[in-house]
C-alpha cells in the first residue's frame, strides 16, 4: 500500500519541482548599464519633507531578475510618507537615524499595526497593505528599505485620488468628501476636474 501511494508522490514531485524553481534559473541581467546611478540622498518633496531615493529595476538595473530592490528614506522634521501601497512586494524598513513612527493596515479587518522605530530597529510592511512612515521625532530620519521585488510598484493614496483628472463629483461619491474638501485637496496636489 505505500509503495502504490508513494510512487504517485514521487512522480508528482519530479515533474513539480523544476516549475517551482523557475525563479532561479535567471541570474541576473543588466539591461541598461548606463541607467545604473548612485544612490545617495534624493530631493526633498517640500509638499511631504521626504525624499524616497528608489533602487528599483527601472534606476537600478543591476537587481533585474533577483526579485529584490531597496531604496532609501530620508524624512526631514515634519515629513511623512504618506500612506500607500507597493503592489508587488513586501517592503522592510530598517530605520538608521532618528525616530519613525510606522504603520500599515490589515486587509480583512482594517486592523491598523503600528510601531514607533527608532535606529537599529525594523518593520515589515507585507505586499499590497497600506502603510505610512512619518518622522516622530527632533531631527531628520533615515531608512533604508528592502522589497521583495525587483519592481514592487507604488502607489500613494492621495495622489490616487486627488491628483488625476477624475471628476470631483465622483472622487466625492466615492469618498464621501464634500466638494470643498475635494477640490482643495486637488488643488493642492495637482489635480484637475
Amino acid at each position: 500500500m505505500a509503495r502504490t501511494v508513494l510512487l504517485p508522490v514521487l512522480l508528482l514531485s519530479f515533474f513539480l519541482l523544476p516549475l517551482a524553481s523557475l525563479a532561479l534559473t535567471q541570474d541576473f541581467c543588466v539591461a541598461d548599464p548606463d541607467l545604473q546611478r548612485h544612490a545617495g540622498r534624493g530631493k526633498i518633496n517640500p509638499l511631504i519633507k521626504a525624499a524616497v531615493t528608489p533602487a528599483f529595476v527601472g534606476q537600478f538595473p543591476g537587481v533585474n531578475g533577483l526579485g529584490i530592490s531597496a531604496a532609501r528614506l530620508d524624512i526631514e522634521v515634519g515629513g511623512v510618507v504618506p500612506l500607500h501601497t507597493h503592489p508587488a512586494g513586501s517592503e522592510l524598513l530598517f530605520v538608521t537615524q532618528g525616530t519613525v513612527a510606522a504603520g500599515f493596515i490589515s486587509s480583512g479587518s482594517n486592523t491598523v499595526y503600528t510601531k514607533t522605530l527608532y535606529a537599529g530597529d525594523i518593520m515589515v510592511f507585507p505586499q499590497g497593505l497600506l502603510h505610512y512612515q512619518y518622522n516622530a521625532g527632533t531631527g531628520p530620519a533615515v531608512g533604508l528599505v528592502a522589497f521583495s521585488s525587483s519592481n514592487p510598484g507604488l502607489q500613494i493614496t492621495d495622489f490616487a485620488l486627488f491628483a488625476n483628472n477624475l471628476p470631483s463629483a465622483v472622487v466625492e461619491k466615492v469618498t464621501f468628501l464634500d466638494d470643498a474638501q475635494v477640490k482643495k485637496l486637488k488643488s493642492v496636489l495637482g489635480g484637475s476636474g
